[in-house]
């Protein structure tokens, strides 16, 4: 077992990652007669995309001496209507200030267009990764 997801009243749960047992507490999102307190499931999916991205190229960077300490991401989904879903996903990524070479640079998006999260999504979802390569 990876998890286990308890439901709150209120339209909350608490997912608890069993090996670790740190939780992530969900609320439905405003929009959809949540309160919007916490992440939404769907705001956890876009969320891992790029988690799932950075680690990818995390692995990468390590394995090829590469410092990527401090990448961010901004995550922006995009909702649509019948049926309700994710219909886009949207990541800034800014790498912070260092060197990279072209190779480096070219590695690195791969691997984050690669990931198993972005393997695992359906091919009509809307993904825009935009990387910005900060000067050094």
């Amino acid at each position: 077992m990876t998890s286990k997801v308890v439901y709150h009243s209120g339209l909350s749960t608490t997912a608890t990652h069993l090996r670790s047992g740190i939780s992530i507490v969900t609320d439905a999102p405003v929009d959809n007669n949540g309160k919007g307190q916490a992440f939404s499931p769907t705001d956890l999916m876009a969320t891992s995309l790029a988690s799932c991205m950075m680690t990818i190229m995390g692995i990468l960077a390590e394995k090829n001496e590469i410092d990527i300490d401090g990448t961010e991401a901004e995550v922006l989904k995009i909702m649509a209507e019948n049926p309700r879903r994710v219909a886009g996903i949207h990541i800034q990524m800014t790498m912070p200030a260092r060197p990279y070479s072209d190779k480096e640079k070219s590695m690195l998006s791969h691997a984050a267009l690669n990931c198993p999260v972005m393997k695992s999504i359906h091919p009509d979802l809307d993904v825009q990764l935009n990387i910005t390569w900060q000067d050094v």
